[in-house]
C-alpha cells in the first residue's frame, strides 16, 4: 500500500535489505498517536512467532508516523503482518493493512563508479558497481541524452556492462544508471535512485552541462595540474638561479682564508706579505747616529751683578736639594756652580 494512493495506509520499504521502514503518515495528516505490532507467518512446520510492538518509531514533533527495523527483523520469504492503531475519543482507530511479502518490498541502492571507456573508434562501454549485497538480483536501467538531444534515451540492461555502438565526437554525452530487483528474486516496480551522472565528449556546445560540470573540472582536473606546474617552476628556478639563493640564503665573509698566507708563510711579516722592498723598509728605520752638542756657562764680566744675586731671580735658579753641590776649595761660590757644568744633547 502506498502514502499516496490513500488518505491514510501503510507503505513499506526495505532499503538495500539492510533496514525496512513503515510509514503511516504525517503529523498533519494524523488524528491520533498510532501504534504498530508485527508478526510473521513460520511455514506450518514451525510454531508461530508472538506479535512484536515496534521498537523504534519514527516521530515528527512527538507524534509517531512511522517504525524502523533493523536488518535483524527482517525475514523475507514469508508472509509479513502488521496492525496500526490508536484510540481516540474513547474509540479504537484502524489503519488498514494487508500481508505483505518483504523480498516484493526491496529498493536497492544506486549504482556507484560508473566508468565510461573508449573500445574502438565510434563505440563506448559504460560499466558500474552495485552496492547490494545480492547483485545477481539486480537488473538495470541506464539513460542518457547528448547536449543535442531533446529527451532521453533509456535501455534495460541485465548486467552491469552498456555498449553504446554509435557516438558522434561533436557531441556531449551524459549517462545514468538505475537498479531494481529482477524476477527471479521478487516481484516489486521499486527503482533505486539514479546514480551520479558521468560525461563523454566536446561539451564545447552544451551550456547548460558544462555548468553542471565545471566545479568538478576545475576541482579534479584544473587545479591539480596548475598546482603541479607551479611546484615545477619553482623547483627549476630554485635549482637553476643561484642568485635566488645568494638572496635568500646570504653567505657569511670568512677573511681567515685571506690572510692564511701572511701567518703560515711569512711567519706574520707584513711588508714582506704585502710586497714592499727592503730599501722602502730600512729608510722608515730610525738613525740613532746624531752627534752630542755640549753647553757650557761663561762667566760674568766685571762690574756686572750675577743673576743669582738677585732676589727675584735668586728662587728660580736654587738648585734642587742633593741634585747639585759647591766644592769647598772655591773662592767664588756663585762662579763654581756653573763653571764645569756641561749640558749634551
Amino acid at each position: 500500500m502506498g502514502l499516496s494512493g490513500c488518505k491514510t495506509c501503510v507503505e513499506c520499504i526495505v532499503f538495500n535489505d539492510q533496514y525496512l521502514t513503515c510509514m503511516w503518515g504525517s503529523k498533519a495528516t494524523l488524528t491520533a498517536n498510532y501504534s504498530l505490532y508485527y508478526w510473521y507467518i513460520p511455514p506450518r512446520s514451525e510454531n508461530h512467532m508472538p506479535v512484536e510492538e515496534c521498537k523504534h518509531y519514527l516521530q515528527e514533533e512527538g507524534i509517531n508516523t512511522g517504525c524502523w527495523f533493523n536488518h535483524s527483523e527482517i525475514i523475507q520469504f514469508r508472509p509479513f503482518y502488521i496492525h496500526v492503531n490508536a484510540s481516540h475519543g474513547g474509540r479504537s482507530l484502524i489503519i488498514p493493512t494487508k500481508v505483505m511479502k518483504l523480498q516484493d518490498l526491496v529498493k536497492p541502492a544506486p549504482p556507484v563508479n560508473l566508468t565510461i571507456q573508449n573500445i574502438s573508434n565510434n563505440q563506448l562501454q559504460l560499466t558500474w558497481d552495485s552496492m547490494y549485497l545480492k547483485p545477481l538480483c539486480l537488473e538495470y536501467a541506464v539513460k542518457y541524452k547528448s547536449n543535442q538531444d531533446t529527451s532521453w534515451t533509456e535501455h534495460l540492461v541485465s548486467g552491469k556492462i552498456f555498449s553504446f555502438p554509435s557516438v558522434d565526437y561533436e557531441k556531449y554525452y551524459t549517462f545514468y544508471v538505475k537498479s531494481k530487483i529482477n524476477q527471479y528474486c521478487g516481484t516489486t516496480q521499486l527503482w533505486s535512485e539514479w546514480s551520479v551522472p558521468v560525461f563523454w565528449g566536446n561539451n564545447a556546445t552544451d551550456q547548460g552541462t558544462a555548468e553542471e560540470q565545471a566545479p568538478w573540472f576545475w576541482i579534479h582536473v584544473v587545479l591539480p595540474i596548475a598546482s603541479l606546474m607551479l611546484f615545477l617552476v619553482l623547483v627549476i628556478l630554485l635549482i637553476r638561479m643561484e642568485r635566488v639563493w645568494v638572496i635568500l640564503m646570504p653567505r657569511i665573509p670568512n677573511p681567515s682564508k685571506n690572510f692564511e698566507e701572511l701567518f703560515n708563510t711569512h711567519q706574520g711579516n707584513f711588508p714582506e706579505w704585502a710586497g714592499v722592498s727592503k730599501d722602502i723598509v730600512e729608510s722608515f728605520k730610525p738613525n740613532y747616529s746624531e752627534s752630542f752638542c755640549y753647553v757650557s756657562e761663561l762667566p760674568p764680566k766685571e762690574g756686572s751683578q750675577p743673576l743669582w744675586e738677585g732676589r727675584d731671580n735668586r728662587d728660580k735658579l736654587r738648585a734642587p736639594p742633593g741634585r747639585f753641590s759647591a766644592p769647598a776649595s772655591s773662592s767664588s761660590p756663585g762662579l763654581s756652580l756653573f763653571k764645569n757644568s756641561y749640558v749634551g744633547v
